[in-house]
Parts: structure tokens; C-alpha cells; sequence
């Protein structure tokens, strides 16, 4: 039995999983994001409930594990911020830990029970509050000794005149403390960044779908730019790992209309001429957090 936890900024969801496919989920609790010892409390009860054997904990996390110092790079929960939470956990709870970004666990969960499954290469995309990403290959995640890999969001987009009309877009600011960056400009509020610099409005990126569903001319130039600027960082990662499907998760993900849009516009500017869709939204059903860590925590065991 592997012990799961998606690890998020509000709330800990955890999940017993006898297998990878396997999972029973138990009622989520808040997370301590400021009191470490606290966050271990919360951990060591669940697993301490367990009904069996524990072999390994694994944690899908919103953030990096630095592949230099080992230590988190988490924003949203402070007391996790430069720790190593694989070292710091084991020795603590008594077992081994294994713990992952969780756009990787994305990743991990699509090409094993999602929309990847009988691909080689899955390169799982979100598209949400922010832009992020993950790469299995073979049933394997790149990241395994963690890193930046997948981290497709961050680092200046060359061209940021795009659309049919050439509009001019700012390097908008992004968190990380570069300018441009997709994840500061095709996120949703990277989306709305764009409705408002071109149009001088504030709408949701729901809003904005929403208009471009119902045939708006200014938000289908909102998403005519968004899409123009997306695609080709996007094609480009395709070239480069040579995936041959892109689910798509977070909440951009439900507007249908979007994704197929990106994938019309990604597929063009591959090498490799796909037929079929390949930009997808995901379909894993099982929570993909919990679903993805139990399967990283359960090829851990096996190597141990």
C-alpha cells in the first residue's frame, strides 16, 4: 500500500492506493501552510489510519524540487519553501517518500489511465492559473530526480507581435521575475491580460470563451492572439520531445472550443504532419494528482 497526497495551497486530499489504478480516497484537510511540524501531524495521522501495510508515502506538490540542493521551491506554502521534503519527510514519518511536481503527476496519471495510454511520449500541458507541464516517456517521468523539466511556462516568447492583425502584446511580468513569459500571457489571466490590453475591458477568461463560443469579434481576437502566441512554443516542445499526444488539464482545459483551436494551430506548425488531434483535453477520471503519485510511489518500491 502506497499513502497518496495532492498537496495544495487551501487543502490535502490523501488516497490509500493498493495499486496505481487502485485508490481510496479519504476526506481532504486543510493544509498547515505556515507550521511545518503541523503539515507532518496531518500526514503521519492519515497514515497512521491506514487500513494495511504502508510501503511508501507519495506527494504531488505545487512546486520544484531544485535538482542542486534537493530543497522545495514552493510559493504557496511557506514552511515547505526550501526544504528537503523527500530527506526531511522519510526520516520523520519512517518510510520512504517520494514527492513530485504536480503537473507532473498530471502527466504521470494521463499516459497511464488517460488519454496517453499506448503513447511512447505524453507531454501533459495545464492551463490554468498558470501555464505548466510534464513529460513521461515510456511510463516514466523525466523529472524522477526532480528538475525543471516540463516547466514549458517560464522563459521570455521570442515574438509577442501575434494574431491576424499583428497586434502589439506587452512582456507582461510574470511571478518567477522574467517578462513574457507564457505563463504571464496564455494563462486565464494571462488571457485577460490580453482582452484588456487590446479591448479596454475586464472580463474572465470564462467570459472571454464564452464570447468567442457566441461569435464576439473582440474576443475572438483576444483568443485569435492567445492561440498565435501559444502554438509555436508549443510545437516547438513537440519537435523537441517527439510526443505524439497533449492532454490538456487545468481550467482553460473545458473550453472545448479553445483547445481544438490550439491544436488546429499547433499541428501546423509541427514537422511531423498529424492526422488525428493531438493537442487533447485530458481524461483521466481519477483524481490525476493522487492518481499520479501513487504510480511514481508504487515504481519507487519496485526499484527499492
Amino acid at each position: 500500500m502506497i499513502v497518496c497526497f495532492d498537496i495544495g495551497g487551501t487543502a490535502i486530499k490523501g488516497a490509500y492506493a493498493l495499486e496505481p489504478g487502485n485508490i481510496l480516497q479519504v476526506a481532504r484537510v486543510p493544509t498547515p501552510t505556515m507550521d511545518f511540524e503541523a503539515f507532518v501531524a496531518v500526514l503521519a495521522k492519515t497514515i497512521g489510519e491506514a487500513p494495511g501495510t504502508v510501503e511508501a508515502v507519495s506527494l504531488s506538490i505545487a512546486g520544484v524540487i531544485d535538482p542542486d540542493t534537493r530543497g522545495m521551491i514552493v510559493a504557496n506554502i511557506p514552511c515547505l519553501h526550501g526544504v528537503d521534503l523527500e530527506t526531511e519527510l522519510s526520516a520523520r514519518l519512517s518510510l520512504p517518500v517520494v514527492v513530485a511536481n504536480d503537473a507532473d503527476c498530471f502527466a504521470m496519471a494521463e499516459a497511464g489511465f488517460g488519454i496517453g495510454r499506448g503513447h511512447d511520449v505524453v507531454f501533459g500541458v495545464i492551463l490554468g492559473s498558470g501555464v505548466g507541464g510534464g513529460l513521461v516517456v515510456r511510463g516514466h517521468l523525466i523529472n524522477e530526480a526532480g528538475g525543471y523539466a516540463g516547466e514549458w511556462g517560464h522563459g521570455p516568447v521570442s515574438a509577442m507581435k501575434a494574431g491576424a492583425l499583428s497586434r502589439e502584446i506587452p512582456r507582461f511580468s510574470c511571478g518567477c521575475g522574467q517578462t513574457g513569459c507564457l505563463d504571464a500571457v496564455c494563462s486565464a489571466r494571462g488571457l485577460e491580460r490580453i482582452d484588456q490590453h487590446l479591448h479596454d475591458r475586464d472580463l474572465t477568461s470564462m467570459q472571454i470563451i464564452d464570447g468567442f463560443e457566441a461569435g464576439d469579434p473582440k474576443a475572438k481576437e483576444t483568443v485569435d492572439v492567445h492561440v498565435d502566441i501559444l502554438s509555436g512554443p508549443l510545437a516547438v516542445l513537440i519537435n523537441t520531445t517527439g510526443a505524439s499526444v497533449v492532454p490538456v488539464g487545468g481550467g482553460l482545459s473545458n473550453a472545448v472550443s479553445l483547445i481544438d483551436l490550439i491544436d488546429r494551430e499547433t499541428r501546423k506548425k509541427t514537422l511531423r504532419s498529424f492526422k488525428s488531434p493531438l493537442v487533447v483535453p485530458a481524461t483521466c477520471t481519477i483524481e490525476p494528482g493522487l492518481i499520479g503519485c501513487a504510480t511514481l510511489g508504487f515504481q519507487r518500491v519496485a526499484i527499492l
